[in-house]
């Protein structure tokens, strides 16, 4: 009798036990805040300095004492002119100063009145007059002195995975380089004896049962927009020697191996038996539609040859592989495979792989940044509903709210293209039309 299949893991507690397997990469990056976007910073970054460093205006206009402004249309002389990065003398008492945005504020001034609101008279005694036509109040228009940032504090915490502004930040408290967790080293190949590169064959030439590898193009793409240094190691063949080698190259040198195609339960599929006689399998098949056939497991790096089958080694040897890492000796690299058709292996990477990458550098809270979804008005229906969990492919039109694709196939391609994101739907869920249903943009999933 075949035994019966486990049942197939929800996403969510997939998520949960695959982040589990992660721990941040050892080694520090110390690099230049120009070349640090997209990286994760690896310790606080505390600032050296108030910024700004002083008091400064916020406005063109003239500063002044608001005690000797007791009413509009006061008529003021201009003592002195501050432009930004000078320094005034103290403001005397029944003058102003002109003053420019981010110009330090003198000593004995307590108000900036914008120039808008300021009337330049005639000069008397070589000095220029002005009549200020609004009463100020005390602080206005002044930018104080580490109101940004304060000295000591924590500009950017570590996990933080850094953005232009985060290096705009950086650069204003003076920082020229910064300490960021190291790339990630992934080796990527795909499966299949009917998969060719385009540039070998040209369409028209192209062998019966044979499509173009597109898989091996978004998925580079993908690993190199999440900071991954990305070795190609192109297509392996249908076979199981030829895939356990590729494996075992792999693992030399990499964090992560990272393969498409060849993880269902076909006999041409290789990655399952392949996996546990070189490490072991630890998630296999999940209860998303697109993606079931999604895999996790580790490859070991120190590896002994195989003993002869029905030897008392080899049951010793299949004994240890269903045991848990720590049982094993020798470092190991993690492993996952998607599956072959291109929506399944692009929705699986962005749901599964992207998070546990981002864990994998150091960033904090990855779970919530996986799954979040806002709710929006379905402008469509759906009555044939799954058992496992749905992502739809979907665009926003100009109404506010969702357009289904027509063909929700997970070898159609074009779907990923013309959607801006998923709708995350629950297993045997329906939707009719107007329902309020959760959309997960590809902007997020793929920042």
């Amino acid at each position: 009798m075949t035994p019966a299949r486990a049942p197939l893991k929800p996403l969510d507690i997939a998520l949960t036990e695959l982040l589990a397997q992660v721990s941040t990469l050892a080694g520090v990056d110390e690099v230049s805040t120009f070349d640090a976007d997209g990286r994760v910073l690896a310790q606080n970054t505390l600032s050296s300095l108030h910024v700004p460093p002083q008091d400064n205006s916020a406005m063109d206009g003239y500063v002044m004492r608001c005690a000797d402004v007791g009413a509009v249309g006061t008529v003021l002389s201009v003592s002195q002119r501050i432009p930004a990065g000078s320094v005034g003398t103290a403001l005397q008492a029944g003058t102003v100063a002109r003053i420019f945005t981010g110009a330090s504020i003198p000593e004995g001034a307590d108000a900036v009145v914008m120039q808008e609101e300021c009337e330049v008279l005639a000069e008397v005694d070589g000095r220029s007059q002005i009549r200020v036509n609004a009463v100020p109040k005390s602080g206005q228009w002044i930018r104080r002195a580490g109101e940004d940032v304060a000295l000591g504090a924590v500009v950017l915490q570590q996990g933080e995975r850094l953005t232009p502004a985060s290096l705009g930040l950086a650069a204003s408290i003076g920082l020229a380089t910064l300490p960021v967790v190291r790339r990630p080293k992934v080796a990527l190949f795909s499966t299949g004896d009917e998969l060719v590169m385009p540039g070998d064959i040209a369409p028209q030439n192209m062998p019966a049962g044979s499509i173009y590898n597109s898989n091996r193009f978004f998925l580079r793409t993908l690993l190199q927009r999440l900071g991954c240094e990305v070795t190609d190691m192109g297509i392996v063949p249908d076979n199981l020697d030829a895939t356990k080698a590729a494996l075992s190259r792999a693992a030399q040198g990499h964090d992560l191996i990272l393969t498409s195609g060849g993880v269902s339960v076909g006999e041409e599929d290789h990655i399952k038996p392949a996996v546990q006689a070189l490490g072991e399998l630890n998630l296999w098949q999940i209860a998303i539609k697109p993606g079931k056939p999604f895999a996790y497991g580790k490859i070991h790096k120190t590896v002994r040859p195989e003993p002869a089958e029905g030897s008392v080694e080899a049951s010793t040897l299949r004994q240890a592989q269903n045991r848990p890492s720590s049982a094993r000796t020798g470092d190991a690299c993690h492993f996952i495979g998607l599956p072959g058709n291109p929506v399944s292996s692009f929705v699986t990477f962005l749901l599964l792989v992207r998070p546990f990458l981002l864990k994998l550098q150091g960033v904090q809270d990855v779970d919530q940044i996986a799954t979040k979804s806002i709710a929006v008005r379905a402008d469509f229906s759906l009555s044939k509903t799954d058992k496992r969990r749905e992502f739809l492919r979907v665009k926003r039109n100009a109404a506010g709210g969702l357009d289904l694709f027509p063909n929700q196939s997970s070898g159609v391609l074009t779907s990923a293209v013309w959607g801006d994101g998923l709708v995350n739907n629950p297993p045997g869920q329906t939707i009719a039309l107007g329902d309020m249903v959760q959309f997960v943009s590809f902007a997020d999933l793929l920042s």
